[in-house]
Order: structure tokens, then sequence, then C-alpha cells
């Protein structure tokens, strides 16, 4: 029995677009309008409490630790054992946010093994 590779319909394209405009639009606003911003990095070292200082914390822990870069690394690990969209999904959020956020190394290895994915079969259905 020959097995098809693992193929995307044109709504799960789409789908993978939105998800992936969407990932990166809002790590470069992190990036740009809450990390790098001088104004805000010091109202929030500060001690000002609003929802961007709070963002801007979490997304300094995660990326500090790596946490974006070996999140996408692992989901595209599963996606090359067993592709699916699902896995596809969150592995591009993963590494969209963790190439903006500087997890460069780990978020490209990623993709490319995200990619790799496409050359596996897909799960047989019943």
């Amino acid at each position: 029995m020959k097995k098809d590779p693992f193929r995307l319909t044109p709504y799960q394209v789409q789908w993978l677009l939105i998800v992936g405009f969407l990932s990166v639009g809002y790590a470069l606003y992190l990036r740009y309008l809450a990390v790098e911003l001088s104004t805000v990095s010091l109202a929030c070292d500060g001690g000002l409490q609003t929802m961007l200082c709070g963002s801007r914390s979490v997304a300094t822990y995660l990326f500090r630790n790596h946490v974006f870069g070996i999140a996408a690394l692992v989901i595209a690990v599963l996606h090359l054992i067993r592709p699916s969209i699902v896995l596809l999904t969150a592995g591009l959020a993963a590494a969209g946010f963790g190439i903006v956020l500087y997890n460069v190394g780990l978020s490209g290895l990623a993709v490319g093994l995200l990619i790799l994915g496409f050359a596996r079969p897909a799960p047989a259905t019943a």
C-alpha cells in the first residue's frame, strides 16, 4: 500500500498564513514597541503596571530562557515523526515568535524540520 505525502488543502494554507502573520506581527509589536523602545522599558522597569509591561516581562523571560526556540524545535520533531496540521500550526507560531524574539538558531532549525515534514507520508486514516 502506497502512502501519499503530507499535503495541505487550500483552506489549511490560508489558516497557516493567518497564524503565521499574526504570530510574527505580534512578536514584532512586542520586540519593537515593548522590549526595545526605551521609554516603555524605562517606565516598565520603574514599576508601571500595565498590560504592555506584563507582556513585556513575560516575553523577556521566555526568550531569555530559549522557550520559543525549544518549543518550536520539539513541535517540529513531532511534526517530522507524524505530520499533522495541528503540529504544523503550533510549530509555525512558535518558530515565528522565536525568530523575531532572539531565538533564531533553534527556531531556524525548527522551520527546516517543519519543511522536511512535507516529505513524510501522511498518517493512515481508517
